[in-house]
């Protein structure tokens, strides 16, 4: 189940809080979910930084270590990895100079932390060693890994890790303002006036925002594995550009599979807010469509709008099914948006 950042942060306080918390955590969550902030928070609740002599009046320091930036809290017992080369590929010295922060001597309370970032870039060398130090973790040490593909992780690093699924956050500019301006028009007419029709024509304009998505994921990738090509083929065995095609081929799937899940729960959201509206509440995810929010929240009740959410809810299950896409697509649509719900 997708938790927000801060449903995720409370489980990972309340183990901690209780002796109890795991030594890996792999976080993953669409761009803009908030995992570089969910783990600057962890970093902070586990390792809090010392009051020194910038605090104000009160005590307090002027910037919060809970609202500091991943960067900000890295040192001597919190390191980062990120891709840093050409290729943007996590390094193996970035990855044995990490293993060997984890087995330094902290004080007493100080936990040794290392992160990786975009750590789907860690593979081959670097991934097998980076599995042995989650294999025999140090005492006091604590792993987070941060990615936006974690199917692109090797298994053996998942299960040794707890899994944390990060919600999209409607804020994060998934769309273009263009294409959320046109793509919320078409929802607007489809849930206010229900039929077939309105129903096919938003699922029409759903899956061509997808394709436009998919596009630029295999545009990137093809990009980036070219770049790779250039840059390694004259050092590498021959086998090598099969194994990385085959790795960018599941990176388009895994990216796909991301931005998929985040234009439903667009949808989610954009449905919420004439669930807060009907409530009264003035919160929004999409302020610039409360009118057409406001609309729908008037010509429906409470349980008909709550039962678009679910059936929206139940299609983002049912993708991560074997069940065809275009199908499971038709079929939550016509339910959702094609006929008036019974109150």
């Amino acid at each position: 189940m997708a938790l927000t950042e801060d449903m995720a942060f409370n489980l990972i306080e309340g183990a901690h809080a209780r002796s109890r918390l795991a030594h890996a955590f792999l976080i993953s969550g669409a761009a803009g979910s908030g995992k570089r902030d969910l783990a600057a928070r962890v970093v902070a609740l586990v390792n809090p930084v010392e009051i020194g002599e910038g605090s104000d009046l009160f005590g307090e320091s002027p910037e919060s270590s809970s609202s500091m930036d991943l960067d900000d809290l890295e040192g001597e017992f919190v390191r980062v990895v990120r891709p840093r080369s050409r290729s943007r590929r996590i390094l193996i010295d970035d990855i044995r100079g990490l293993e060997r922060s984890m087995h330094l001597a902290a004080p007493s309370g100080i936990w040794k932390i290392g992160v990786g970032v975009d750590a789907d870039r860690m593979f081959d060398e670097p991934a097998n060693a980076f599995l042995k130090t989650l294999e025999e973790p140090p005492p006091g040490c604590l792993l987070l890994l941060l990615t936006s593909n974690a199917d692109i992780l090797l298994p053996t690093i998942r299960s040794r890790c707890v899994e944390i699924v990060l919600q999209s956050r409607s804020e994060n500019g998934f769309l273009e303002q263009e294409e959320s301006a046109a793509f919320a028009s078409i929802l607007a007419h489809s849930a206010a006036k229900p039929s077939a029709h309105s129903a096919l024509l938003l699922k029409s304009a759903f899956e061509s925002l997808l394709n436009k998505r998919k596009d630029g994921i295999n545009a990137a990738n093809k990009e980036a594995l070219k770049l790779e090509s250039e840059t390694y083929k004259q050092a590498t065995e021959g086998d090598w550009l099969d194994e990385r095609e085959k790795y960018y081929e599941a990176l388009g799937a895994s990216e796909y599979l991301a931005v998929r899940s985040a234009l439903v729960d667009w949808l989610i959201s954009w449905l919420g807010d004439a669930v807060r509206q009907k409530a009264g509440s003035k919160a929004l995810s999409f302020s610039e469509y409360g009118g057409d929010t406001m609309k729908l929240a008037e010509s429906q009740d409470m349980a008909g709008l709550l039962s678009r959410i679910e059936t929206l809810q139940e299609l983002r299950d049912l993708l991560n099914t074997n069940v065809p896409e275009n199908l499971a697509l038709e079929v939550s649509f016509l339910k959702a948006f094609g006929a008036p719900v019974a109150g």
